[in-house]
């Protein structure tokens, strides 16, 4: 989620300059909502940004790898991808498997960095690109900008309007009373990333108290953390369960997320909405909020590490609530209705 979101000014850029071209991605099945939405019938009702969406379900081939299943999608993958003859293949995520993926096009150009993510895949491009940007945004527009050799700048990303979802999402906050949102998001790819959980239920009771509306978001198996954030903040805090299209409806409508550096906290960069980022072991200079505003809070203790430990990270938790409670006072001071 993290990858396409921080892949989405680059290719809005690409999309602003040349509206005449036919850009695709792919993209795995369950992120698709960032690029595309549909009604119930699987019609497409607004897909913004790219002409067609191929996916690769790659999480549930590396489950699998030598089923049956698997070779069929994979082969049908690659054979879609040379059909299209594309002239250009942009690899913005740095994998090995991106990478690969790019390679069924045989085009005969593949643009990467000269230094990805995951070395290895550099062997792979046809063309490298030495990024000089710090973030990770500004190094996906360097590539961007080498397909045709212009020099673009990041762009507020095009995300897609789903009708039904943004209906749903007015229901939603309706119910949580009135007053400006707050989206608080306590969960994390890994344990060392995630902030304590009485520390953010502290955070929410402070919001609320300040007549805020708290809504608390709860990934996959993550559940349990929001739903005692959510009853520590009280009557104005509230449990959000939503799938992907409802939480962009839902990310439009607040005034402030707070969150580590998770998915929904470049969603709502990427909608305009400000932020806090709580940050410990991973970078905010190349992975932080971005076209913005927002507060980074990250102790100087704290060291870019990217093992997946399942304790909080040292210096992750010489954070106070009372900070972040600083911070949103800052923040919320310059929104509508705060």
């Amino acid at each position: 989620m993290g990858d396409i979101l921080h892949a989405l000014p680059a290719v809005t850029a690409l999309r602003k300059a040349h509206p005449e071209w036919v850009i695709d991605w792919v993209v795995e099945p369950r992120w698709q909502a960032l690029l595309a939405a549909e009604d119930a019938l699987g019609r497409v009702v607004s897909r913004p940004l790219v002409d067609r969406l191929l996916f690769a379900p790659t999480r549930e081939w590396r489950g699998a790898p030598f089923s049956e299943k698997t070779h069929r999608e994979i082969k049908l993958l690659r054979r879609t991808l040379r059909e299209a003859d594309y002239e250009t293949v942009l690899d913005l995520q740095g994998a090995i498997r991106s990478a690969v993926i790019g390679r069924f096009a045989r085009s005969l150009r593949l643009i990467g960095e000269e230094e990805p993510r995951e070395r290895p895949a550099r062997w792979l491009y046809t063309e490298r690109v030495a990024t000089q940007g710090a973030h990770v945004i500004e190094q996906d527009v360097e590539l961007a900008s080498a397909v045709a050799g212009d020099d673009l700048r990041p762009e507020t990303p095009l995300l897609p309007v789903d009708p039904a979802a943004e209906e749903w999402a007015d229901q939603a906050l309706e119910r949580v009373g009135s007053g400006p949102v707050v989206l608080i998001n306590p969960g994390a790819g890994w344990g060392a990333k995630r902030w304590p959980v009485e520390r953010y239920s502290s955070v929410a009771q402070g919001l609320t108290g300040r007549g805020f509306r708290v809504i608390v978001n709860a990934g996959p198996r993550e559940e349990p953390l929001a739903e005692s954030i959510a009853e520590a903040g009280g009557k104005g805090a509230t449990l959000l369960g939503c799938t992907l299209p409802q939480l962009i409806a839902v990310t439009r409508r607040i005034a402030l997320c707070i969150a580590g550096d998770t998915g929904p906290l470049h969603m709502a960069c990427a909608l305009g909405r400000p932020v806090i980022g709580i940050y410990g072991p991973t970078d905010p200079g190349r992975n932080g909020p971005f076209g913005t505003r927002f507060r980074v809070l990250r102790s100087p203790e704290s060291k870019r590490d990217h093992t997946r430990r399942e304790e909080p990270e040292a210096g992750l938790l010489t954070i106070e609530p009372e900070e972040v409670l600083r911070a949103a006072d800052e923040l919320l001071a310059g929104e509508p209705g705060a």
